[in-house]
């Protein structure tokens, strides 16, 4: 696993606000706060390709419930469920965002602790 998560600054300050308007449970926003203290902010020209950010299409296995699915993690605006585009500030996102492929991750998600791991992280390009 990843010794610290690494966030473009513009998801780092979508976390920071997201935590200070209080719309996480009281595990996570603490999770959360440790995550970002130790946090390695890049430009996104500089983001390895293999984390988890904005507009990639993520593959995580959930250990705990044990199955597989895949995700695109879009800007908060762009966000539509029905089409597979889940926020970057959506529960599963804010649990693998900054993670990169091979790591994982136990996360105390609403419904309880899970365990999910990072399977593949590609690029995501909306066609318009």
């Amino acid at each position: 696993m990843s010794e610290k998560i690494i966030l473009t600054t513009g998801v780092y300050d979508a976390i920071k606000e997201h935590l200070r308007r209080k719309k996480v449970s009281i595990h996570e926003e603490n999770r959360l706060h440790t995550e970002l203290r130790t946090a390695q902010q890049v430009l996104r020209r500089n983001l390895p390709e293999d984390v988890v950010t904005v507009d990639r299409k993520v593959t995580i296995k959930d250990h705990t419930k044990k199955d597989e699915q895949e995700y695109i993690f879009v800007s908060s605006m762009k966000a539509k469920p029905q089409k597979n585009k889940y926020s970057i500030l959506s529960d599963i996102a804010l649990a693998a965002v900054g993670y990169k492929v091979g790591d994982i991750i136990k996360w105390p998600f609403k419904d309880g602790e899970r365990t999910i791991e990072i399977m593949k992280v590609e690029p995501w390009i909306q066609i318009a």
